[in-house]
Parts: C-alpha cells; structure tokens; sequence
C-alpha cells in the first residue's frame, strides 16, 4: 500500500513531467501548456524508501503518454534524473526517470510475472485511513509465486518510442506513446484509465 500525503509539491508533477516531455524528440514542438494528467499507477518499493509512480498524459488530441518516475530522498548515481522537487511533508524529493531504476524496473518485472496490480493509494486523517480511488488499474499476465531475479543494475536504449531495459537476464519494452497497434506479446502489464474500452499494454518482456 502507497501512504499519499496531503502536501504541496513544488514544482507540481504535471509541471515536472511536461518540462522533461519537451526536452524529447517526440514531443519537441508541443506547448509545455497542453500536457493534461489522465491518471497514475504506483508500485511498492519493499524497502519502503523509493516512490515509485507511472504517469498517464495527453497533450491536445494527441496519443496518451505513458511516464514513469521514481522519488528518491536523496540523489542516486547512474539514474537519469530529471528534476527536483520539493515536498511539504518529505522536504527535497529527486525525480528520475524509472526505467533506469533498479527499484522500479523490479516492481514492474515483479507485476508482469505475477500477475501483479497496482498498490491501494491511501491517506492518514484524524478519521482513519481513507482510500483514494485509482486513476489508473494495471495488472500483469502472470501467475503467483512466479520466481523473481533480483536486480541491482540496469542498462536502457532507446527504441523509437520505447525505452528496452536488460536487467535480470530479461528484456523488458516499457511503452511510451500508446499508440494502437498493441504488440504481441505473452508477458504484459495492461492498463485501464477513464476513457479506455479494453486494456491497453504499457510494458511487456520480449
């Protein structure tokens, strides 16, 4: 379960996401402004000490744009980071992109082969524990109990609009423009947000 805090970000994630979106090739000439929030996914990190969040965008009548972050408390070597922000309960958070993180490119093996979902989002009141309800519900295509490597380092190209992650002795093809048609492939993480009819694949192991 992700405890979320009722805190103000500065700057604002959607600020964060389109500043780093337009430094790409595939997004180079959108306005900063356009770039609206559909929704987002977390996973755990079992150590509890890395945020680990997936973005759902769109800018205009574009495709959806599919982002993962991870947070961390203090600055990591060999991450691309991609900005920094700062929280009003947790103080300074660094943002990387997470396809270079160990932390998440685990989670998300972790979910493709265990048939995994996204984690309940939750916030502490003086009421008690109050859900929020996801913008976004993933789940992977493979059955509990399913053995996990462990990964400590990554390497990632670059592949149009995919970024293609060796880690674990597995390949896995983390989705950005989501882009019909869906590849083939046995080993997904689907996803659904408002306004989607079927699940769309956002990450698949090739």
């Amino acid at each position: 379960m992700a405890l979320l805090h009722q805190a103000t970000l500065s700057p604002s994630k959607l600020e964060i996401l389109a500043s780093y979106l337009v430094t790409l090739p595939a997004h180079a000439k959108t306005d900063a402004s356009n770039f609206a929030l559909l929704g987002s996914y977390r996973f755990d990190d079992p150590a509890n000490e890395v945020g680990i969040e997936a973005h759902l965008l769109t800018a205009g009548s574009g495709p959806v744009i599919h982002v993962p972050l991870t947070y961390r408390a203090a600055p990591v070597a060999g991450v691309e980071e991609i900005a920094t922000m700062e929280h009003s309960v947790l103080g300074s958070r660094w943002v990387y992109d997470a396809c270079g993180d160990p932390v998440y490119v685990s989670q998300l093996l972790r979910a493709i082969l265990t048939g995994g979902t996204q984690v309940e989002q939750y916030f502490e009141t003086d009421d008690g524990r109050v859900v929020r309800e996801p913008t976004a519900t993933v789940i992977g295509s493979g059955s509990a109990n399913t053995p996990i490597p462990t990964i400590d380092s990554v390497v990632t190209q670059t592949d149009g609009n995919d970024t293609v992650i060796q880690a674990g002795g597995f390949e896995i093809v983390v989705r950005h423009l989501l882009t019909e048609p869906t590849p083939a492939a046995t080993q997904t993480l689907a996803g659904r947000w408002d306004g989607t009819e079927v699940p769309i694949s956002l990450a698949f192991v090739r």
